[in-house]
């Protein structure tokens, strides 16, 4: 089996010492030898300088990185700037998103889906950039129907990309059907399972309701008989997320790709835990 490439993902700071926070939290980080480091693009591009400022950072830094880029609220000359402008960066990788509206934003943009986005990137850049999408194993919460989330999985890989990164998740088991499903459908890229360490329960529950992840009724019960023992809180989540990944891997799961949240000591507890388990 490949070795499998572990990635970390951050969110542009929105104040100078946030700046400096994530600098810190990344030589933490970047000590542990990610495949690269991806950073996120707010609604409607509102932190696409903070973006690329960070990415660029990164890069100085001596790593790979990726930005995030969304279409909705765009138009195809300002995703085309955007592309132009990463190019004569040296930029080389692209997570390709739909994105969400900000509020108060009247129309989509005029690129709706994220297939039209990789559709629109590969015939403006060729090959220069390898593109990430993504995918959702228990169902975008805006699908019909899974079926029909797996459909348009399916089309922003034949639209070009190279690889997905799936939205967080606590079962397994819905990673595996989900990329045996898609490999029916001819999908052969491959599929890294997004990981979120669990470090705050009602934080955790917040994100969970807005992107559709499932929190499962026993860890959920577990994390809420905690109360604010923060410290039981982690431990368990540790434990919850390390087993996880560990039967991600030894299905057949070509990476991880971890939402570090701009801290470094969860990942680097899950990523140290994963290291000695596989030296044992």
């Amino acid at each position: 089996m490949e070795t499998p490439n572990f990635s970390i993902e951050f969110f542009p700071p929105k104040t100078a010492e946030g700046v400096e926070k994530l600098r810190v939290v990344r030589q933490k980080l970047g000590e542990l030898q990610p495949k690269y480091f991806s950073v996120t693009f707010g609604a409607g591009g509102s932190t696409q300088q903070g973006t690329l400022d960070t990415v660029l950072e990164i890069m100085g830094e001596g790593h790979q990185a990726a930005p995030h880029l969304s279409c909705v609220g765009g138009t195809r000359a300002s995703i085309r700037a955007i592309l132009a402008n990463y190019k004569a960066h040296g930029i080389k990788r692209l997570v390709a998103l739909r994105g969400d509206l900000p509020s108060g934003y009247g129309g989509a943009g005029e690129l709706r889906y994220a297939n039209e986005l990789v559709e629109f990137i590969r015939a403006e850049t060729g090959d220069w950039f390898h593109i990430e999408v993504a995918a959702y194993p228990e169902m975008h919460p805006q699908a019909k129907s899974p079926q029909d989330d797996l459909q348009n999985f399916a089309r922003k890989v034949k639209a070009g990309a190279n690889a997905a990164i799936t939205q967080y998740f606590y079962n397994a088991d819905a990673y595996f059907h989900f990329v045996d499903n898609a490999r029916k459908l001819g999908v052969d890229v491959p599929i890294v399972p997004g990981v979120m360490p669990i470090t705050n329960h009602m934080q955790l529950a917040r994100f969970s309701d807005m992107c559709g992840a499932e929190i499962p009724r026993w860890v959920r019960l577990k994390l809420a008989s905690f109360g604010d023992d923060s410290a039981s809180i982690k431990a368990f989540g540790l434990d919850v997320v390390t087993e996880l990944c560990e039967r991600l891997l030894a299905g057949g799961a070509p990476g991880l790709h971890f939402y570090s949240m701009n801290q470094a000591a969860p990942t680097t507890a899950i990523w140290q835990r994963l290291v000695t388990r596989q030296e044992t």
